[in-house]
């Protein structure tokens, strides 16, 4: 098993994750709820973190179910993948996570945006490099 925590290993791992959660998210476009199996397929995550998340960061909001079961929106699924770019790709503690959250939402929004609006420009320029 190769155990590589390099700069390439963790940008793949990270571009990885990216295209699953769009594409995922692409697909299932009138799909209305997503189950905590569901949302950490996404996000190569264990459902584990899912949850300690949703304790944590106070802008999840999943619905349960009769039995109980989390059913995630996109709306909770666009914050998981702001809390997931701000502590996962960014590098924030939980706490600053929290803070960024709460004092500046909007900056952080924007620069997801701005990462995944690269990302879809680096996938696409690798495409066309592809065919060259």
């Amino acid at each position: 098993m190769q155990q590589s925590y390099g700069y390439a290993s963790v940008n793949l791992r990270l571009s990885r994750t990216f295209t699953n959660t769009m594409s995922f998210l692409e697909i299932n476009k009138s799909k209305l709820y997503y189950s905590i199996g569901e949302v950490s397929k996404m996000f190569d995550v264990n459902t584990s973190l899912i949850r300690f998340w949703e304790k944590e960061f106070d802008i999840i909001k999943p619905h349960k179910n009769k039995k109980g079961n989390r059913m995630f929106t996109k709306k909770d699924i666009e914050n998981f993948h702001l809390i997931y770019h701000l502590v996962k790709e960014r590098g924030f503690t939980l706490q600053g996570a929290k803070g960024k959250l709460k004092g500046n939402k909007e900056d952080a929004v924007q620069s997801l945006e701005i990462v995944t609006r690269l990302q879809k420009i680096k996938s696409f320029l690798l495409e066309v490099k592809g065919e060259l």
